[in-house]
């Protein structure tokens, strides 16, 4: 079965704190599609915020899954703060965004799909990780 431009986007969006293990990140990710009735195959990216790009973590869960790590700006985030299901005002002292998964998630399901995103999976938040999940389509 060929997939239609009707399928939705899926990705995933990430936080982590510096040295977060893959097996955690993998964990709750599992953990939520699981919960969600989602296959691992439907996922078309990973999302994170570019002050991450170099965390060894989100690198190999990327290249665990054979998925792209995308990572996007505080800037390129902000703009999705009023879709937020949760703003963290040390995630913004941090980072300069409310939310890294959740803001990250709908950025990418945006620029993949060309159309509104909207959360599909609230921030999770499991030891050192914040997930979300996000489609449009």
């Amino acid at each position: 079965m060929t997939q239609t431009s009707t399928a939705p986007t899926l990705v995933v969006g990430l936080g982590c704190q510096r040295g977060c293990p893959v097996e955690t990140l993998r964990a709750l990710l599992d953990q939520t599609l699981d919960a969600q009735r989602i296959d691992l195959g439907q996922i078309r990216a990973l999302a994170s915020i570019d002050l991450k790009r170099d965390e060894p973590g989100l690198m190999a869960l990327a290249a665990q899954l054979g998925l792209p790590l995308i990572c996007f700006s505080s800037q390129q985030l902000a703009p999705y703060a009023p879709q937020l299901s949760h703003r963290s005002a040390i995630a913004y002292e941090r980072t300069g965004c409310y939310g890294v998964a959740e803001s990250a998630a709908l950025a990418l399901a945006e620029q993949l799909a060309r159309r509104p995103p909207r959360l599909l999976v609230p921030r999770q938040k499991y030891a050192q990780v914040t997930l979300a999940l996000a489609c449009a389509g």
